[in-house]
């Protein structure tokens, strides 16, 4: 095979071969349709993944380029992720407070870019008296119930299937003016931000310890 070095199992072939082998899986296409598009044969393909043999930067990138992708974005592909990446539901830390349930995905990882949550709104419950300001986006998907999201001037009441999607330096809040349940699934970014979002151990903290102090107020 032209421009190719056989490497008996080396290293570096052995990476090449595991990173050419994710390329096919992340397009969906097998050895013969990349030979093929590439214009090489199939054993040439298969003897790389192998890390038999390792081809010259020139057929390396003449393979890519049937994809299509460059050798940079080949050579940055992440092939171990020192964290976990999947999560049992058993894995999440309910971040919420008492009634105020809010699981956070990945809370285990050492470095987050953001922060996925699954939050349930028991009936009538809020995300406090007082709108949420902080610097980031936040953006979510009502998977049961009712959401009504304010947001600055904006207001909406979602549904099953809705979403939203929005800066958070506008003030916002978050109800549930339903008689179920409403769960969503949202992000906060950065991952920071929730300290100062709806889905903080603090602030759901405050305000339910805060609600409650009014109505024990209003009944005096």
């Amino acid at each position: 095979m032209a421009d190719m070095d056989v490497c008996d199992g080396k290293k570096d072939a052995a990476d090449l071969g595991v990173r050419l082998k994710l390329v096919r899986k992340i397009y969906g296409i097998s050895q013969r349709q990349l030979a093929r598009q590439a214009g090489v044969t199939n054993a040439t393909i298969s003897f790389i993944e192998q890390g038999r043999v390792s081809p010259s930067v020139g057929s390396l990138e003449k393979i890519l380029s049937s994809v299509p992708m460059t050798l940079s974005e080949f050579f940055s592909l992440e092939l171990v992720e020192s964290d976990p990446i999947f999560f049992r539901s058993s894995d999440m830390p309910n971040v919420g407070d008492g009634r105020f349930f809010c699981q956070l995905l990945g809370g285990s990882r050492s470095q987050r870019a953001m922060s996925i949550l699954r939050t349930v709104f028991s009936e009538g419950q809020d995300s406090g008296p007082n709108p949420l300001i902080f610097d980031g986006e936040v953006g979510g998907i009502v998977i049961a119930g009712e959401l009504e999201v304010s947001a600055g001037s904006d207001l909406a009441l979602l549904e099953a299937g809705d979403g939203y999607y929005f800066g958070t330096r506008r003030p916002h809040r978050f109800r549930n003016p339903g008689k179920t349940d409403c769960v969503v699934i949202s992000t906060v970014n950065p991952a920071h931000a929730i300290e100062a979002s709806w889905g903080s151990v603090s602030q759901i903290g405050g305000v339910i310890k805060g609600d409650l102090r009014h109505q024990a107020e209003k009944a005096d």
